[in-house]
């Protein structure tokens, strides 16, 4: 007899994780469960593999259970007398008895069933009897309507207002179900048409989109170099990507030619290898280096021509962030091993570890060019300084994983959010969060800073804090008053990733709806949208605020056009 080994079953659930879009949770099972050292070939395996596995022993269970019964009724399609949860939590004897009193009293139904069939017929046959009497009954009045018309040209005239009174009686003496409304009652209120989604002429036509095809993967990041042209692009397939996309508009279509794309592998020979999951990627501030952070546990510099420059190897866990500071020495990682590590870049070693948090360490992000925010799984908020051994200041008050940190534009208020649905607004003078921001519904994926106000190009706008969440929403916050501006409802399904165009007027968001939508910050509504074939993990501006780039679960990148 087959049977599922530990190894096979573990992947299934970590390969349905990532599907899920769980990503936190997959890595941390893959780590633990050692899932790069498996010998299975992921290519082999095919989507929601451990759903239709399940569904396959439940199928097996209930046949079992109605195999010794089928003599006792008729079969029909498929299975209907039992429940998963029955098939789950009873053995087969009592599937099989409640097989059996579900048949009998499938069988007593039937009777009845029966009886109500008969009466159907006989009220079937007084209403065909009423039918023939009333069509007599118009046929008579055809007659009289004739005869009348032969009558005197007074009596014609008068005719209609005859037929007006049979009418008004006719209304008056009708039965109070006709038309669906009882008499005495006013009909149901027009039903509020939502409005959210976006009109077909919001449309980011396919002359105006790009996909660059290549990976064999999900990609889970993309980055615009802040140089120029570039763009860089993290798989699944152990491979990171750097395209050359040309300025001006693009023609439409696919591209996946060698003239226009750098495969760096992270892996040598075949790809695929989960150990090797390209899990996030930046650029320095000059556009000179790509940094990329993999499920192994190494970060990797990269040039722009696609020469592995070093690599980078502390970390005992997967890395799940990695930001480069603004002067370009430093670049820092944080890990599923629950450390932080600044890299000098000069050097190619590592400067200092940090040890503060009790669980992996998701997000990090450099306050300036020598401090830095960690958060974690364990709840907690580190403030960070090099040279020093314990944090410069920690911030508690989330009550879940903390999935996201950011600071602002001028590094003096740092945003969190979490799976605890709130997302909090922080000053390094108290330790107490300034504002505790609590709209969305469900757990808060990411968030970010608009580039205006203060220390930006834009200091004569409004900073705004945008929040995404798996309530499918996005949330605009007044950073000053803590205060919700607007609440963007226009995706189905949980939103992952945000980007604010260069001068600040829109935002992108990109959903597992396979919906990227790009919104108007000054009127709260969407402006343009695309849709693709594959749930969007990240979203992002170039430079010059003409292009946005998208990376999809189903292995595509797509760059889009945007023009007001």
């Amino acid at each position: 007899m087959s049977s599922i080994t530990s190894e096979e079953l573990n992947y299934l659930v970590f390969r349905y994780l990532q599907e899920s879009g769980l990503l936190h949770s997959a890595f941390v099972l893959g780590y633990e469960a050692g899932i790069n050292k498996c010998n299975i070939d992921g290519n082999l395996v095919p989507p929601r593999a451990l759903i239709t596995f399940v569904q396959k022993g439940l199928q097996y269970l209930e046949m079992e259970a109605n195999l010794t019964c089928q003599s006792d009724v008729d079969m029909d399609e498929d299975f209907s007398f039992l429940q998963p949860m029955d098939l789950i939590t009873k053995d087969v004897c009592e599937l099989r008895q409640m097989v059996k009193e579900k048949k009998k009293n499938l069988n007593g139904d039937r009777d009845k069933e029966i009886d109500v069939d008969r009466g159907h017929e006989i009220e079937h046959g007084r209403v065909k009897e009423k039918e023939r009497l009333d069509r007599e009954k118009e046929r008579e009045r055809d007659k009289e309507r004739v005869e009348n018309e032969k009558e005197p040209e007074k009596q014609h005239e008068s005719h209609p207002d005859k037929e007006m009174l049979t009418v008004q009686e006719e209304k008056v003496n009708s039965k109070p179900e006709e038309n669906g409304v009882l008499r005495g009652e006013k009909g149901p209120e027009p039903m509020d048409i939502a409005t959210t989604s976006a009109s077909q002429s919001f449309e980011i036509p396919n002359s105006d989109v790009t996909i660059l095809e290549g990976h064999t993967s999900e990609v889970c990041a993309c980055a615009w170099s802040p140089a120029g042209s570039l763009l860089a692009s993290g798989s699944g397939d152990s491979t990171a990507r750097i395209w050359t996309i040309a300025d001006g508009t693009s023609n439409g279509g696919a591209q996946n030619g060698p003239l226009n794309v750098l495969v760096l592998k992270h892996v040598k020979g075949r790809t695929n290898e989960k150990s090797k999951d390209v899990t996030t990627l930046d650029w320095n501030g000059e556009g000179t280096l790509l940094a990329t952070g993999s499920y192994d546990g190494q970060a990797r510099i990269w040039s722009t021509n696609g020469d592995l420059k070093c690599t980078l190897s502390k970390h005992k866990g997967p890395i799940f962030s990695l930001k480069w500071n603004k002067k370009g020495d430093y670049l820092l990682t944080g890990s599923c091993d629950k450390t932080a590590i600044v890299w000098d870049v000069k050097t190619e070693e590592w400067k200092q570890q940090f040890e503060f948090h009790s669980g992996p360490t998701l997000d990090v992000d450099w306050r300036n060019n020598v401090s830095f925010a960690t958060s974690s799984t364990d709840n907690m908020i580190y403030v960070c300084k090099i040279g020093e051994n314990r944090p410069i200041k920690t911030f508690a008050g989330h009550q879940g994983e903390v999935n996201c940190v950011k600071w602002d534009p001028t590094g003096s208020l740092l945003a969190s959010c979490s799976d605890d649905v709130t997302a909090k607004i922080w000053n390094m003078k108290q330790d107490k969060y300034v504002h505790d921001l609590r709209e969305h519904s469900k757990e808060i994926y990411t968030i970010r800073w608009s580039p205006t106000g203060s220390g930006t190009n834009n200091p004569n706008q409004q900073l705004i804090l945008a929040s995404a969440s798996f309530d499918s929403t996005v949330k605009l916050w007044d950073v000053e008053l803590g205060k919700l501006l607007y609440s963007l409802n226009g995706h189905r399904e949980p939103v992952y990733s945000l980007a604010f165009s260069p001068n600040g007027e829109y935002l992108a968001s990109g959903s597992l709806d396979k919906s990227m939508h790009i919104w108007s910050l000054k009127e709260g509504k969407i402006v343009k949208t695309y849709t693709g074939n594959g749930g969007i993990f990240e979203v992002c501006w170039n430079k010059e605020g003409d292009k946005i780039a998208a990376c999809f679960a189903n292995h595509t990148v797509c760059v889009l056009d945007f023009r007001m």
